[in-house]
């Protein structure tokens, strides 16, 4: 656990939600009820509004189940994020000045066919295998994916699940075993994240996660949000878009290689980016 002194960061000792404490420790946290039937019948009005007024974007085969930055398109998303419920589990893990990097509606279709273990960023800390993380130190958490669910989501949905503890790990899934439903990490197996509307379940983004299979449900309806460090830089929306240059930087960028783009801060999109 951490908290900011001034610009800076140290440790912190005092009492956090039990939320808190299964996020640093498995990587992952379900936090039940907090939003009521009639907020989560607004966000999701407002988020039929935008699905409604707004193409799909991005060039993804599942391009038509998902619409980009949504604090900006709702302001019932924009308030949910702003949850007491929410920040009071997160922000002993990433700072009471964190913010949103990502926020994007999802709309998973009954087949919703799951993809492959992955982590969306890092591992932050990465490290080889055989190499234990001294759990003297607390272990960093740089960001926080959060599931808003707007409908129940059971395991005939295609519910989340997180490989528990393995954030800790500094290693990305086996890659000959990002399909297999049962992947472990030290032992310890998959948690599936189940969920009612109204409920909001987090995992750290190191995490080896994914979305499972549905399986005869109806599919998922749910809002995503990304807390990360202040350190981080938000990604709500690209780097072609939002950006720290003068036109004539920006001329400069594009004329020059791939990396001469990067090192302007000009990323192709990735992770998190909206």
């Amino acid at each position: 656990m951490i908290k900011r002194v001034f610009k800076n960061l140290t440790v912190f000792t005092g009492a956090v939600p039990d939320a808190s404490v299964q996020l640093e420790r498995d990587g992952y946290a379900v936090v039940t009820g907090v939003f009521d039937t009639a907020t989560v019948e607004q966000i999701r009005t407002e988020i039929d509004g935008v699905f409604a007024a707004t193409a799909p974007e991005r060039s993804r085969t599942d391009a038509t189940e998902f619409r980009y930055e949504m604090l900006n398109r709702s302001a019932a998303c924009q308030a949910a994020l702003a949850h007491p419920k929410i920040l009071e589990v997160i922000e002993p893990l990433l700072g009471d000045d964190c913010h949103v990097i990502a926020n994007t509606a999802w709309r998973n279709p009954p087949e919703f066919k799951g993809g492959p273990w992955h982590c969306d960023a890092g591992p932050h800390v990465p490290r080889p295998a055989g190499i234990e993380w001294d759990d003297r130190i607390p272990y960093p958490v740089f960001a926080i994916g959060a599931h808003l669910y707007l409908k129940d989501c059971t395991l005939a949905d295609g519910p989340t699940a997180v490989v528990s503890g393995s954030h800790r790990s500094g290693r990305l899934a086996p890659f000959d075993q990002l399909w297999n439903e049962s992947l472990s990490c030290d032992g310890r197996p998959p948690a599936v994240l189940t969920a009612c509307a109204g409920d909001v379940a987090m995992f750290v983004s190191d995490c080896w996660h994914r979305g499972l299979p549905a399986s005869g449900g109806s599919g998922r309806d749910f809002l995503q949000a990304h807390y990360a460090r202040r350190d981080i830089a938000q990604r709500v929306r690209t780097t072609d878009v939002a950006n720290q240059l003068s036109d004539e930087a920006i001329a400069r960028a594009r004329a020059g290689t791939e990396r001469e783009q990067q090192l302007a801060g000009l990323h192709a999109p990735f992770f998190y980016d909206g």
